[in-house]
């Protein structure tokens, strides 16, 4: 069902993302998406998902949410909030809290937030109290000197929420007090902090490690 490369100069070629019109007869089942299988599905899923409906896709997520949730800090339309959430979504966390403004930058997500639970907190005493009521400990991931833990040598607990914070400015005064603990990554360059989305990339592996089996 994959598609031929498409030439984009002579002699260069790119691949085309996903797979073309299903040839009929088509599959039958409530998950197919008719459009879909008409006219192709483009969409970065796993051949699993191939021509399924996103309704068809979250319902089947649904089934097997992991414990694990994630907490991103959204007061300067930050960048990295998308490729965040694109992480949390491989990793079929709970849901993502977005913290701060309601509106954030999705252009890194790319469209995964559309298979995820997105709730939104204005502020960091609303998260606070949000995560207390619901028995969930809050983990923060920064860098601070004197507070901070590290992240390789700590058991996280199973049920839990990462809260991450701005690419640069790090994580907020309000949002350090309402964390259970703050971890950091351990860095063996110069450079003082390594990038937000790639924190929270080796945060969640981290946590995978301890509570997913290896398929």
């Amino acid at each position: 069902m994959s598609m031929p490369p498409a030439e984009i100069g002579p002699g260069e070629f790119f691949p085309v993302v996903g797979v073309g019109p299903y040839p009929k007869p088509w599959p039958t089942g409530d998950e197919y998406d008719l459009e879909l299988l008409e006219n192709g599905d483009r969409r970065n899923v796993l051949d699993k998902y191939r021509y399924w409906s996103v309704a068809a896709i979250v319902a089947d997520l649904d089934t097997k949410r992991h414990k694990l949730q994630i907490a991103i800090e959204n007061w300067q339309h930050d960048l990295n909030i998308g490729s965040v959430v694109r992480t949390a979504n491989a990793f079929n966390v709970s849901a993502v809290h977005i913290v701060g403004k309601r509106d954030w930058n999705k252009r890194g997500a790319m469209v995964t937030d559309r298979y995820l639970t997105i709730v939104h907190h204005p502020t960091v005493e609303d998260f606070g109290n949000y995560c207390r009521e619901a028995g969930l400990p809050i983990i923060g991931i920064d860098n601070l000197p004197g507070i901070s833990k590290q992240l390789e040598s700590t058991q996280l607990p199973e049920s839990c929420v990462l809260l991450f914070g701005q690419e640069g400015a790090g994580m907020s005064e309000e949002a350090v007090a309402v964390c259970e603990i703050v971890l950091e990554i351990n860095q063996y360059g110069s450079t003082r902090s390594m990038n937000a989305s790639a924190a929270g990339a080796i945060a969640m592996y981290h946590w995978a490690l301890q509570h997913l089996p290896r398929l």
